[in-house]
């Protein structure tokens, strides 16, 4: 069953969350631009920028572990004998005998693995916040506009009363009710203005070279079929998340690490060979020397690394729990906001036009007094708020979804410019 049917030469996300994007289109070509735009935003950010040096650290840090253990040694000596000068010069190397470097590269693999979904969870995060702080911003504005509108319908029928007065047609009861419904709304188009400027601050902190007049996010939401995934998907999601495989790439690690201190727990022995002069002799000699683990086995080591392997796993697994719930959550949440958010729609259906006019035209005519209109105007404000605030929620509920499954990149597809 379809929610949401719209046409578009876009991105569509259907049940499998694929999606097709029309070759050369124009509006294709104009969401790529903008989605190269809102990233390039986003990599400005301090913590994006904090991030990807830190991962950058870790990376470079990685790569060290695979290079050899053991660097060769240099050995060198000289003693006087009576009028004889000795010296000797040799070559030491340990050898890696039971094939640690192999660990350690493994080790390293995992650690960049790791790292690099840590960061893609956080650059992830970053385009869901500046979606969804957009989308509060268009909800304010709305808001601000409907708050101003009724404020300037309010002074106006306040001139009308004022009128209507002096020709005895309405009574001092009336202006004075209009008085104070104009005082009410003049606070809620103070409070309305000021949650429009937060909000913009909010958005441009995120996306510092954004402008209230750019069109960035599709007008009426981003286009999905279906919020119910078969199991089989939705593990496929579960896995494939960033948060997931990070976990994951750290208990492999850990792994790796538990792996590792039971190879230092065997010596590695150290092979050397030196030449040298002895009171007019050249000298070859070959040295072995093997370091014996009697006083300290490593035992410890060994117990601690395969403690902490155990420790990540079960860790790996709450996360899985963690986020498995977290899709089922934001999926519920998402359908309930749909749900009332069309119902709402198909409420209106244009009344909000139908009924201002139909309500002054009674007014006018006597139909219904003074109190009875004020009020009527104030529940039809109330009820177009209730369908801004409808709206916003289901689309941050889009985003929040998306997020979830780690596939905002869904979302970037359908940005328009």
């Amino acid at each position: 069953m379809k929610f949401i049917t719209r046409k578009t030469t876009g991105a569509l996300l259907c049940l499998s969350l694929s999606y097709s994007v029309m070759a050369q289109s124009p509006e294709s070509s104009v969401s790529e631009k903008t989605t190269i735009w809102l990233s390039q935003q986003i990599n400005q950010h301090p913590e994006i920028i904090a991030a990807k040096a830190a991962m950058q650290s870790l990376v470079t840090n990685a790569k060290g572990q695979k290079l050899p253990i053991y660097n060769p040694e240099l050995e060198t000596g000289y003693e006087r004998e009576g009028s004889a000068n000795n010296y000797a010069v040799g070559i030491n190397q340990t050898l890696d005998w039971w094939d640690k470097q192999d660990a350690r590269t493994e080790q390293a693999n995992f650690m960049i693995a790791q790292a690099k979904q840590n960061f893609h969870y956080l650059w992830q995060t970053k385009v869901a916040q500046a979606l969804q702080a957009l989308i509060v911003w268009r909800s304010a504005k709305k808001q601000a506009d409907i708050a101003l509108a009724q404020e300037q319908q309010l002074g106006t029928l306040l001139d009308v009363i004022k009128q209507r007065q002096k020709t005895g047609d309405l009574g001092e009861i009336d202006a004075e009710l209009t008085f104070l419904s104009l005082s009410q709304r003049l606070n809620q188009t103070a409070q309305a203005q000021v949650a429009l400027e937060q909000a913009q601050a909010q958005v441009k902190a995120l996306l510092p070279n954004w402008q209230p007049n750019l069109k960035i996010l599709p007008q009426q939401g981003f286009a999905i079929d279906n919020y119910e995934l078969s199991p089989t998907l939705r593990q496929q999601y579960l896995n494939q998340h960033p948060l997931v495989l990070a976990a994951k790439a750290q208990w492999q690690n850990s792994q790796s690490d538990a792996q590792l201190a039971a190879l230092n727990a065997k010596a590695d022995p150290t092979v050397g060979v030196s030449v040298g002069e002895t009171d007019r002799e050249t000298t070859i000699g070959l040295s072995f020397s093997m370091p014996l683990n009697i006083r300290n086995n490593y035992s410890t080591q060994i117990n601690a690394a395969n403690q902490q392997a155990l420790s990540l796993e079960a860790n790996l697994q709450a996360v899985l729990r963690q986020q498995k719930f977290a899709i089922q959550a934001s999926s519920a949440t998402v359908k309930t906001y749909q749900q009332s958010y069309l119902r709402w729609q198909k409420l209106m259906q244009g009344r909000d036009k139908r009924s201002e006019t139909l309500l002054t035209k009674q007014w006018q005519s006597g139909d219904i007094s003074t109190p009875e209109y004020l009020l009527a105007l104030s529940q039809r404000a109330e009820g177009l708020y209730a369908g801004i605030e409808l709206e916003m929620q289901f689309k941050l509920s889009q985003i929040e979804w998306l997020l979830q499954l780690g596939q905002i990149n869904t979302a970037l597809k359908q940005l328009k410019h």
